[in-house]
């Protein structure tokens, strides 16, 4: 072979493996990006792992943290359940006590003794009744914050719950010798709510301004038409609100500065419930005053209602039939009952007691009664399982034969109420059960029985 087809040969091998050299230095460039994109994966993926044991972590902590408010809700709402329980009984005889020596009062006619017992009943039962409406204020706006109210809505004339609030709060009126105006329509204004949540709104409005307006000051309510929406509007010319306080007058436990005194009172509660209550009806309510000493005024809108005027509702009176009932009164507060069972006695009753729920049960099956009233936490057996006993060993008794049941209780919220009334309870009343109401249901239960 010749020099020059060597020489060709070499070239040719060389170009060969420089072809080959190249297309090992393509793939290992390859490689290397593969060997990156290989590392960079990895590190995603430990990135990712990472990433998904903190979202683990995130919502076995988020569970833990439902799981404990709802333990903490559940909690709170039965210490306020026991909470207005356990305050609410001390009421009652209080309450009861105070209806006492009005009686006392009016049997001693006109003498100075008289006058004293009539005042000091009068001293007592504003303040238990400024008791309750504080402990009613404090649970609701408990209830409201965690979803616990619910609303009974109807058809409804708006003046019946604005009456209803002015009735609630003229005592307190009277007390101050301050002057309220009511300025309605004729043409009666219909609206879908809660009567009894209404009446609390205003009852809430006027009692707010007569506690800020000073004795003799002037209040004025007043409600009218604004397109599909009714006003309602209370203004007083007392202390008025300072600009700074008006954005936050609304909030919970807000008020505007005290004295040491405290003259006013309150917990700065009541206000936070109107706008609430007033919200849950579709409504809106906000507050207004030119300046401290200067008066103000809180205006609530509610949407009207397009249906018709409800058939007006005209409260039964008491019955005027004679004749005292049989009554067993079942009640473990010891003063609570004696003290009661003296105020039934003096309307003519009937009355024997049991101080705890196996003799009530006892004394409740040993005879026939025309009424029974019962407390709902009683030891032994408490209230509704005495009420199931009666039920259940009586289910074909004529209703002229069974007893008019009444539940007396410190256990204020609805499903308290429905446990009640399921078990078999005609009626149910919250302590410190006026003895006005309570004596009109008995007179309710006596024309029951006459009409059977």
């Amino acid at each position: 072979m010749s020099e020059d087809d060597n020489s060709l040969g070499r070239m040719l091998r060389e170009q060969e493996l420089q072809k080959r050299i190249a297309v090992l230095e393509a793939e290992l460039s390859h490689a290397r990006v593969l060997a990156r994109e290989h590392t960079l994966l990895e590190a995603q993926v430990e990135q990712l792992r990472e990433a998904n044991e903190h979202l683990v972590m995130a919502t076995v902590s988020a569970q833990s943290l439902r799981d404990l408010a709802e333990a903490t809700n559940r909690r709170q709402t039965e210490f306020l359940a026991m909470l207005a329980h356990e305050l609410r009984n001390p009421l009652a005889p209080l309450s009861m006590s105070a209806s006492l020596l009005q009686s006392l009062a009016g049997a001693s006619g006109s003498s100075s003794q008289g006058g004293q017992l009539a005042h000091v009943a009068g001293v007592v039962r504003r303040q238990v009744d400024q008791m309750a409406r504080l402990l009613d204020d404090l649970l609701d706006a408990a209830r409201i914050s965690s979803g616990k109210i619910t609303l009974s809505v109807r058809p409804l004339v708006l003046a019946g719950a604005l009456d209803q609030a002015v009735e609630t709060i003229a005592p307190r009126i009277r007390e101050r010798s301050q002057q309220l105006s009511v300025e309605l329509l004729d043409d009666p204004l219909i609206i879908k709510g809660d009567p009894v949540r209404l009446t609390q709104v205003f009852a809430n409005l006027l009692g707010n301004a007569s506690k800020y307006t000073g004795d003799h000051g002037c209040i004025v309510l007043r409600a009218w038409r604004e397109g599909a929406e009714a006003v309602v509007e209370v203004s007083d010319n007392g202390s008025g609100i300072a600009p700074d306080m008006l954005p936050q007058i609304f909030d919970l436990f807000i008020q505007g500065p005290r004295s040491l005194a405290r003259s006013e009172g309150g917990l700065g509660i009541g206000l936070n419930v109107v706008r609430n209550l007033v919200g849950m009806h579709g409504g809106s309510v906000s507050a207004a005053s030119p300046g401290e000493g200067l008066g103000s005024s809180f205006t609530v809108h509610l949407p009207l209602s397009g249906g018709a005027a409800p058939v007006s509702e005209i409260a039964a009176a008491p019955s005027a039939a004679e004749g005292p009932c049989s009554i067993l009164l079942i009640e473990d507060n010891v003063d609570a009952c004696d003290t009661l069972r003296v105020l039934l006695e003096l309307a003519g009753h009937e009355v024997a007691v049991a101080y705890d729920g196996r003799a009530g049960l006892d004394a409740a099956e040993a005879r026939h009664y025309d009424i029974v009233i019962c407390d709902i936490g009683l030891p032994g057996l408490d209230g509704l399982e005495i009420m199931q006993r009666l039920r259940g060993a009586r289910p074909g008794q004529a209703r002229s034969r069974r007893p008019f049941t009444i539940a007396l209780s410190g256990y204020g919220q609805s499903e308290d109420r429905e446990r009640a009334l399921g078990a078999g309870f005609d009626r149910y009343l919250v302590k410190p059960a006026s003895p006005e109401t309570l004596l009109e249901l008995i007179s309710e239960a006596r024309e029951i029985r006459q009409g059977a």
